[in-house]
């Protein structure tokens, strides 16, 4: 054990907790408290964060574009996926969707200087939990769903909602909630100047009509057709949260619709990377995001490389994953996803428990990789989860190699 972990393990949570706000209250200060100077969105939820904060980041660049006011809508966001400043883009490397405080903060900084005025943020339940969301004067907080996820780290699931709950206590003027989830009324109850909800089942201000899966995705807002080039159901609620958001702040629906349609989604995100089989690489990690990542492909017979990850988290989902593989795959692959300091074959085996007796158990995820692709017949879908466009795979000790799902399967699909 590290001296960092060792200390953490000793420190009571007490002490921890003011460490994490008080760091949270530095950087702030430090920075001058930016937020204060942005409009700030938040978006939350066990799902969809990052596509919803691409999507929202795409309307409102799109609504400067084709005005002829002198304002100008430039955004600075996070996600797991890449940090923006304006034009400035880079990818995030640190596998953290919302990193430390004194970052967020600099990174908010960064925004006003380049002259944004509004920020995008991925906000995470470790990151309220360690305060990273404190001192950032949020306008808009975004509910995307909620299903089981870091329930070591939080103790229940209760825990974990609570945590996200603590984003919509923290945000008085806009709440922007799933209204298809099932702890949206946790959401619904918390107060704000203005509650909108949008959904596709349920009574919602917001409502997806005609939706229809052919040729990516089309469905209807308000009487206008809204067409994604993208796959899964899923991209309809992230285009929901995101026009809602548009909607709140004056965004007509047919600049969401031209912002929309030009997203050919995000690196990682059901990408397909080659053709000839057709070869997904998709970040799902929990049970629902695998179940719908599968479903979005059907009815493809599908070849499944999939793992979990080490390190202690989330133990209970790791059969649970295993089961869902053995009801929609025909060939699946177990294999190495950053395994921290957990033995790997410990961990493919509790997911291969459950994965029926046609499965290969590959601790090389290059190898695993060339496997799936090798198996597959022309009118398969060979897809990879668990990473995405994740460029590191963490190893025991600390140690972080080099690593990109999609480029190994390009190369292997050749």
């Amino acid at each position: 054990m590290n001296f960092k972990k060792l200390l953490k393990k000793i420190t009571p949570n007490f002490l921890l907790d003011w460490y994490h706000y008080a760091w949270a209250l530095a950087g702030a200060v430090f920075y001058g408290f930016p937020s204060r100077k942005l409009t700030v969105i938040g978006v939350t939820g066990t799902s969809g964060k990052s596509t919803t904060v691409d999507f929202i980041t795409r309307i409102l660049e799109e609504a400067h574009s084709t005005s002829s006011r002198q304002a100008i809508n430039k955004v600075v966001s996070n996600s797991s996926i890449r940090f923006k400043v304006g034009q400035k883009e880079w990818r995030n490397e640190v596998k953290m969707g919302m990193p430390g405080r004194f970052f967020m903060h600099k990174l908010l900084s960064q925004g006003v200087k380049a002259g944004c005025n509004y920020a995008v943020l991925e906000v995470t339940s470790e990151g309220i939990k360690q305060h990273r969301h404190r001192f950032i004067n949020f306008d808009t907080a975004v509910f995307t769903n909620l299903t089981p996820e870091h329930i070591e780290s939080h103790g229940s699931f209760e825990n974990y909602r609570n945590e996200k709950l603590k984003l919509f206590t923290a945000t008085a003027n806009i709440h922007v909630i799933n209204a298809d989830d099932e702890n949206a009324k946790y959401f619904i109850a918390i107060p704000a100047k203005k509650v909108i909800t949008f959904g596709m089942q349920r009574a919602a201000e917001v409502k997806a009509e005609q939706v229809m899966f052919a040729d990516g995705i089309s469905f209807f807002v308000g009487g206008v057709e809204i067409h994604l080039n993208l796959i899964g159901k899923f991209n309809v609620y992230n285009a929901l949260a995101a026009i809602t958001v548009a909607r709140a702040y004056g965004v007509s629906l047919e600049i969401c619709k031209k912002a929309l349609a030009k997203a050919t989604g995000i690196p990682g995100r059901m990408e397909i990377v080659a053709q000839k089989p057709l070869v997904v690489v998709d970040y799902a990690h929990t049970p629902e995001q695998l179940k719908q990542a599968y479903e979005s492909l059907q009815p493809k017979p599908l070849v499944c490389v999939l793992g979990s990850c080490g390190g202690g988290r989330d133990k209970w989902k790791r059969p649970v994953l295993g089961n869902i593989a053995a009801r929609y795959c025909k060939e699946i692959i177990v294999t190495n996803e950053d395994p921290y300091d957990e033995d790997p074959i410990d961990i493919i085996n509790q997911v291969a428990a459950e994965a029926g007796g046609n499965v290969h158990k590959i601790v090389d995820r290059k190898e695993a990789i060339q496997k799936a692709i090798q198996l597959a017949k022309p009118e398969d879908a060979v897809i990879i989860t668990g990473k995405g466009s994740e460029s590191v795979m963490c190893l025991e000790h600390g140690k972080r190699i080099a690593w990109d799902d999609r480029q190994i399967a390009r190369d292997v699909a050749r």
